[in-house]
């Protein structure tokens, strides 16, 4: 492919705040962005020289959108693959509505991971009670019960331990496909960033180490505490991925620190929440990079301008906005959503660390 041209218009797909930062990192390039999604004045849409509002499955308004961009991608992997299909006979759709697929369904995120020699936690299919039965009694006394698909930050999933009534967890699951997966007692949560361009060039930014409150990201650190044969392993199992899914642009691989190990946890098939340190943190973004990749470009550098602590702010956390401000060498990012609501991403703040000065502890 030959790369795209300044003054091209790149479709998203969504219009959260990672489409707000793409478009944001694509306006320097020479681009131009085209939101579509359903919801009424998203927060990307802000930002943008375009919005279509209208449904994932709306083919009129997808076929005016296709005509009207240069390239598709998507901020969030909620999109119907059959979106991504549609859009893929008329205009070039980066990632493909493969990488979507695999990435929206748990059991085929896992059987894709093993495939390509990733390890994960034991797991088990559960598409009724008897089949929730069987997995508990295979995989042990205590395991997590997860719907295939549309769960995030904790939503759509249940701990269970032994005793536990497995058929009060199912109807609160509402019986829908699910997977049950075996508890993980792990040593700590990395996610490995990475890009793939068009010609297969792969790069990545160093493990990044995630902090959970309330199962939301509250805090990423890079570089994370690992010895170099697990961050290099880290990254390579987020390449083995990345190449087997013929994938390009940005894909975020969680994992699981275990002992010595690593087991992979979750593919996320966009730029992604761990990875905002990098605006100011790296010499090219991860937006930045995923606009470089989808638009044909060569990928830019990944090296640190540090050590670097993002910290989310979450819900009532978007009161400190003063204080951040006033905060010498705090880089601070509000998403444009007027609505505040307990646990919804209002925006993040980046520190690059002098040496010798540890981030701030992770709260209970």
């Amino acid at each position: 492919m030959l790369p795209l041209p300044p003054g091209s218009r790149i479709g998203i797909l969504g219009g959260g705040q990672l489409g707000r930062m793409l478009a944001l990192a694509a306006a320097p390039l020479g681009f131009r962005c085209h939101i579509f999604g359903p919801d009424d004045q998203p927060p990307a849409g802000q930002v943008t020289d375009r919005i279509t509002i209208a449904d994932y499955l709306d083919e009129a308004a997808l076929n005016a959108f296709a005509a009207s961009v240069d390239v598709v991608t998507l901020e969030f992997e909620n999109v119907p693959a059959t979106c991504l299909e549609f859009l893929a006979q008329r205009v070039p759709v980066r990632p493909g509505a493969r990488a979507l697929a695999t990435a929206q369904d748990r059991l085929l995120e896992k059987d894709f991971a093993n495939s390509v020699g990733a390890a994960t936690a034991p797991y088990a299919a559960v598409d009724n009670l008897r089949d929730l039965q069987g997995a508990m009694a295979k995989i042990g006394s205590r395991a997590v019960l997860k719907t295939r698909r549309l769960g995030y930050d904790g939503k759509g999933q249940i701990m269970l331990d032994r005793g536990a009534d497995l058929d009060q967890a199912w109807q609160t699951l509402g019986g829908t496909p699910s997977i049950l997966e075996g508890y993980i007692p792990f040593d700590g949560e990395i996610s490995v960033i990475a890009a793939r361009a068009t010609n297969g060039t792969i790069g990545a930014y160093p493990p990044i180490a995630n902090h959970h409150r309330n199962h939301i990201l509250d805090r990423s650190e890079v570089p994370a505490d690992l010895n170099s044969v697990q961050a290099d392993r880290a990254v390579a199992i987020a390449a083995d991925l990345a190449t087997a899914l013929d994938y390009v642009g940005v894909l975020a691989v969680e994992m699981f620190v275990v002992g010595d190990d690593l087991l992979v946890n979750e593919i996320a098939p966009r730029v992604h929440n761990s990875g905002h340190w990098s605006i100011e943190g790296a010499v090219t973004s991860q937006f930045e990079q995923h606009i470089r990749a989808i638009c044909g470009l060569p990928l830019g550098a990944m090296a640190l301008r540090g050590r670097i602590e993002m910290q989310n702010l979450i819900g009532d956390d978007v009161e400190q906005v003063p204080s951040l401000l006033a905060e010498p060498g705090a880089h601070l990012h509000l998403y444009g959503k007027t609505e505040v609501r307990p646990g919804r991403k209002m925006g993040h703040v980046t520190r690059i660390l002098p040496e010798g000065v540890l981030p701030k502890p992770t709260a209970p």
